[in-house]
């Protein structure tokens, strides 16, 4: 039984440090495929400890809400399909590897992926409405059934379904957003409207 765990927390810690390593704006993959409700705290490395202070790796759904949050973290990572009965609220000012140096970013992955950044599974997030405050939120890959609501600049899809609405609530939060960024497949089923 003591093997067991000790491989477990072996493969956690190094497929979380793949997850981590890989994730920048200029190359939008994540490995998300540690086990259920995992939390990467540190990087051992000097160079990535700031890079990866936190990113949360998850099956739990409150978790994932608590991670998507004001008090969140810059990257959220699914590694089942996951249902809430609630609007999930991004929000919070979050910078890229959780770096005040760098650019604002927030991105949640619903997918996992091997060491060459090939897809392996995609999961659904089940929601009545997702309600995106930050600025540059990217959801990659997987699917997302429920509405989208865009209160801020820089809203991207990744190879991600929509199956529902996305409404944004000013024309310039249109304007930035970009529903297929980097031409994986992104599509949006329901209506692309503005509310203003």
């Amino acid at each position: 039984m003591k093997k067991t765990k000790l491989v477990t927390l072996a493969t956690t810690v190094l497929l979380s440090s793949g997850l981590l390593a890989a994730c920048s704006p200029d190359k939008p993959k994540e490995d998300s495929s540690t086990p259920a409700s995992s939390t990467v705290a540190s990087e051992k490395t000097e160079d990535s400890k700031d890079a990866v202070a936190s990113a949360s790796v998850t099956a739990n759904p409150e978790d994932l809400v608590k991670s998507l949050s004001a008090d969140g973290t810059w990257i959220a990572a699914a590694t089942a399909d996951i249902t809430l009965d609630k609007d999930l609220v991004v929000d919070g000012e979050f910078h890229d590897k959780d770096d005040s140096a760098q650019p604002i970013y927030r991105k949640l992955a619903l997918h996992t992926q091997d060491d060459k950044y090939n897809i392996l599974d995609q999961f659904t997030l089940t929601v009545p409405k997702i309600v995106v405050n930050s600025e540059n939120f990217t959801v990659f890959y997987g699917t997302i059934k429920g509405d989208i609501e865009v209160n801020a600049n820089g809203f991207s899809l990744i190879g991600t379904q929509v199956d529902g609405n996305i409404t944004f609530t000013k024309e310039e939060y249109k304007e930035s957003a970009n529903l297929d960024k980097d031409d994986k497949g992104a599509k949006v089923t329901g209506e692309v409207t503005v509310a203003e």
